[in-house]
């Protein structure tokens, strides 16, 4: 039981650092950046977009939705169900929206294929969702943590 405890609870820190980055962009970075002349916010954006690429953030992104399955699968009932809709809303919220949406619009500005004015609303738009989506899941973690 203590080695899934362990799990369990990171389970809940990687949701929590995830929905806190998500978050923290749609709260204050990119109001930030959109406070400032559009070049600049631009040039700025494609600096965040290379340096946010690290491990740290893999941890997050990545390692959210496979400790959710995987401690679901070694959760016994009723835990597991709550674990499992946590891996489901994360990979869906953050993950494939991340992929099929905010990468390509990442990869426009940094092409300079796509301006400050078209990127900055639709980007953060589908950020909060994945911040919400992110915080949803966390509270699923949450309750299969209670439930174990």
């Amino acid at each position: 039981m203590t080695m899934m405890l362990i799990l369990a609870l990171v389970t809940l820190v990687l949701h929590g650092a995830l929905t806190g980055l998500f978050y923290t962009f749609s709260m204050s970075v990119i109001p930030g950046l959109n406070a400032i002349d559009p070049a600049q916010a631009e040039t700025a954006m494609r600096s965040i977009n290379v340096k946010i690429l690290n491990p740290w953030l893999y941890l997050a992104f990545l390692g959210s939705p496979v400790a959710a399955l995987v401690t679901g699968f070694l959760a016994g009932s009723p835990a597991a169900i709550w674990f499992f809709a946590a891996a489901a809303v994360s990979f869906v919220g953050s993950f494939l929206v991340t992929m099929v949406i905010n990468v390509p619009m990442n990869n426009a500005v940094n092409a300079g294929t796509m301006s400050w004015k078209d990127y900055s609303p639709r980007w953060t738009a589908w950020n909060t969702f994945r911040a919400a989506a992110s915080a949803a899941g966390l509270v699923l973690v949450g309750v299969g943590l209670v439930n174990l």
